[in-house]
């Protein structure tokens, strides 16, 4: 079985479900028109054993399981694939967010796809922003804000700290930065992006979406932190977007 390392971890923040909310289908069927080949056909029992879903979009479109959608995947042991979606109760400002979820497999089809991945989850979910990480890369990342015994968070390779999500002050500010990046038009406004004269190399690897957001890609292969340079274009990216991690100056 493939290891963690293996695989992607894709996250999307955005405003609570409301209602006969139509973006976790419209999530669902935009993820399996952006991977080829992809069916998320089946969810998971207690024990982990594959359950079918013959009527998996009614399932979906009614199952308002932690205010989100509950757990799909497909059906291939090799190439895992799982979606799931939950409303987190806090985040900045105190303001419930639907969270998105994603787990895929590292490898030629889906890093082929993968800005298109990122933007038909982030934009069927209409969300604020998100990011797509290889989990390696994402742990250290995670580190930025985790507190350490001693209070603060102590980062390693001199990545800088940010602060935790209910410091920041709006909520379409990201909380960190990853491989992929999603950010929607207000959170583009609100970190400053893009601005031509600074952004250029970011914006070589950055496409627009149709509602005005933007996909952006740090580096051209998967972030590797082991990989100096990949640890020198995330770090160059902090301190381009102070915004982000709520590190700017009052």
């Amino acid at each position: 079985m493939p290891t963690t390392q293996d695989y992607f971890n894709l996250v999307v923040y955005a405003p609570v479900l409301v209602g006969h909310d139509g973006r976790p289908l419209a999530i669902v069927h935009g993820m399996e028109r952006a991977v080829p080949g992809l069916r998320l056909g089946w969810t998971t029992s207690g024990k982990e054993d594959l359950i079918a879903l013959p009527d998996r979009d009614e399932w979906v479109a009614s199952d308002r399981t932690d205010g989100g959608f509950p757990l799909l995947c497909n059906d291939d042991d090799h190439h895992v694939v799982t979606l799931t979606g939950w409303e987190s109760l806090a985040g900045p400002c105190d303001e419930p967010q639907f969270e998105v979820h994603a787990r895929l497999p590292v490898n030629a089809t889906v890093v082929a796809a993968s800005m298109g991945v990122l933007e038909v989850v982030a934009e069927g979910a209409h969300a604020r922003w998100g990011h797509m990480t290889p989990f390696g890369a994402a742990g250290d990342i995670a580190e930025q804000t985790a507190p350490t015994l001693a209070g603060p968070p102590s980062p390693p390779r001199g990545l800088p700290a940010l602060k935790l999500f209910q410091h920041i002050r709006a909520p379409e500010i990201p909380y960190y930065l990853g491989w992929l990046n999603y950010w929607s038009d207000a959170a583009a406004r609100a970190i400053g992006f893009p601005d031509p004269a600074r952004d250029t190399e970011l914006l070589s690897r950055a496409r627009r979406t149709a509602t005005g957001g933007w996909v952006v890609q740090l580096t051209d292969a998967p972030l590797d932190l082991d990989n100096p340079a990949h640890l020198d274009a995330l770090k160059r990216a902090y301190a381009r977007f102070p915004e982000i991690g709520g590190r700017a100056a009052p």
